[in-house]
């Protein structure tokens, strides 16, 4: 439910954020080209009124603009200022610079976000500089302001689309907690008629009549008390866990003790099981559900490794999370796998499965429990070893 929520909030936030950045970016490009195509027109049209007008009595109002009249050796031999502010050091230092520098007539305004000015040189004629720092301002301004819109936007969308992807998920998550609260509820109800049937299927095995039906009942009794044991398990890890249960332990004896534990179980099928536990690592959790998740993992390698391996459990902290591993060498998991062998009741070999009375619930609960944890979980297969590995943050 908390995937569903978070790739639907994730999906309308990204729809609605691209919109809102192509807006800007749309609106930015606007005012770029208007302002390119106005530089433009004042450095063009004092060419085209060069010899139709008194160039000293025309006055340009939005920019600073000055017409240098050259000589056959582009010397210059008079200067036009268009605006209000005279032609000081500075233009004249860059007029200079341009005219060293350019060997051929051309109109050069260069990208405005950076450039200060642009000009049109006609080589033994004329060359007019355009003043571009007002509109390099206005430009980084109106870029500046408009993304500092969206961004301050983004926390209104992110209020909205948290509504709204509320509102869309509300009948899904009504529909899951039914069916979790289906799940427990019927568990329950199933635990007393089949303890009923299990304690009588004990006095029957008294008598030797009917030993046959009577070992299929008991068989199949167990199975089913197996299965609601486990589906209670699932229940439990999805509704109960909080962290007001949660109590700082010590996760590193808490570790060694369950490998301990199956060690016996290990020692059946001449599986060793070896461990490499930092001491001391402390984490905040719900200690029971913390044993079932460790068990759970290691249980798993069991059941897949071959007869003669090893299983690893490593157990090591850095400065910002705690890393769990179970690594056996086995059943390998195939790619398309990876995001399966999480999922409820799913199992890769059911026949394997039915005969070690496994549900597929097992990895389920861990999920369950790791990301009540606030942790991550996933599984990979490499060089032929399987690895399950568990992140928590400290």
């Amino acid at each position: 439910m908390k995937d569903l929520r978070k790739k639907t909030f994730i999906t309308i936030f990204g729809i609605i954020s691209l919109f809102a950045f192509v807006f800007a970016f749309i609106y930015n490009v606007q005012i770029y080209q208007k302002e390119y195509q106005s530089v433009l027109n004042n450095i063009t049209r004092i060419r085209q009124e060069l010899v139709n007008e008194d160039l000293d009595n025309k006055k340009v109002i939005d920019y600073e603009v000055y017409t240098f009249i050259l000589d056959s050796n582009n010397n210059i031999i008079y200067k036009i200022s268009h605006s209000s502010n005279g032609i000081d050091n500075k233009v004249l230092n860059i007029a200079r610079l341009i005219l060293n520098n350019s060997s051929k007539s051309k109109i050069r305004i260069g990208n405005l976000y950076f450039t200060n000015y642009a000009y049109n040189l006609s080589n033994g004629n004329f060359l007019t500089i355009v003043s571009t720092a007002k509109t390099k301002t206005f430009l980084l301004m109106s870029l500046f302001y408009s993304f500092l819109l969206v961004i301050l936007g983004e926390f209104i969308i992110y209020f909205i689309v948290k509504k709204i992807t509320d509102w869309i998920t509300k009948p899904v998550e009504m529909s899951f907690n039914r069916e979790k609260e289906f799940v427990a509820n019927a568990s329950h109800e199933l635990k007393t008629p089949l303890a009923v049937m299990m304690a009588s299927i004990d006095c029957l095995e008294v008598s030797k009549k009917n030993e046959k039906w009577i070992n299929n009942l008991k068989s199949e009794a167990d199975r089913m008390n197996n299965l609601i044991t486990r589906l209670l398990d699932l229940a439990k890890s999805e509704n109960y866990l909080t962290k007001e249960n949660f109590t700082i332990n010590d996760l590193s004896l808490l570790v060694e003790k369950r490998a301990l534990i199956f060690e016996s179980l290990a020692f059946e099928k001449n599986i060793v099981i070896e461990t490499n536990i930092e001491e001391k690592i402390n984490f905040l959790g719900h200690k029971e559900s913390l044993e079932e998740l460790v068990s759970i993992l290691i249980d798993n390698a069991i059941s897949h490794s071959i007869a003669d391996s090893k299983i690893t459990i490593n157990l090591s902290q850095s400065k910002y999370e705690i890393k769990l591993e179970v690594i056996n060498k086995g059943d390998i998991i195939l790619e398309e796998d990876k995001e399966k062998i999480f999922e409820r009741f799913y199992r890769s070999d059911k026949s394997h499965n039915r005969k070690s009375n496994k549900y597929g619930l097992g990895l389920a609960i861990a999920k369950n429990i790791v990301e009540s944890h606030h942790g991550k979980i996933r599984a990979f297969s490499k060089n032929d070893l399987t690895v399950f590995e568990v992140i928590f943050k400290k």
